[in-house]
């Protein structure tokens, strides 16, 4: 039975021994250039410091390496990578829910709600629930969420005009840039 072909693992870095290049520029682990060695060279000078040859550019003539510790390195990218994630803000889609024969009083914390939502970055999504015969009051409905866009008009951009989904109408506002 023959052996099992060995493809070379693609995600593993081309560190040390994995560097198949005959000659190679050196930049030491200070940032100095040390010149083009080879690679057996590299590596007994590598290994003589206690560190890592990695491969920065194969694109290169001839491919340029340096002397660091991959395994410190590594680690700081990683780091790096957690607090760009903790940075950043995830858009959330928020549901302001009302009926169209809503109480003044009703529609101001529903403003108040949007307002809230609005300046923590999120999209609002307006939606007005009809039951029964009110269906047939549809023209109230839109005029109420009209009245909505006019009243956030400062804080938020219409992204999706007043629109019937079955027995519900709704509207999608984003926060103004």
């Amino acid at each position: 039975m023959p052996a099992p072909e060995r493809r070379p693992n693609r995600d593993l870095p081309t560190i040390n021994e994995r560097i198949r290049f005959p000659k190679l520029r050196i930049i030491d682990a200070d940032g100095s250039q040390l010149g083009i060695l080879s690679r057996d060279e590299a590596l007994a000078l590598s290994d003589e410091r206690e560190l890592d040859l990695v491969l920065v550019s194969d694109k290169a003539d001839p491919p340029v390496c340096r002397i660091m510790d991959y395994g410190k390195y590594k680690f700081e990218q990683e780091k790096k990578a957690r607090e760009a994630k903790k940075k950043q803000h995830t858009v959330d889609v928020k549901e302001v829910k009302m009926r169209y024969k809503i109480e003044e009083h009703d529609y101001n914390v529903r403003i108040n709600q949007a307002k809230r939502f609005l300046k923590d970055g999120d999209k609002v999504k307006a939606t007005i629930m009809f039951r029964g015969r009110e269906i047939q009051h549809s023209d109230m409905a839109e005029e109420l969420l009209k009245r909505m866009a006019d009243d956030l008009q400062d804080l938020a951009e219409v992204q999706q005009a007043p629109k019937k989904e079955g027995r519900n109408m709704m509207m999608l506002l984003a926060p103004k840039r």
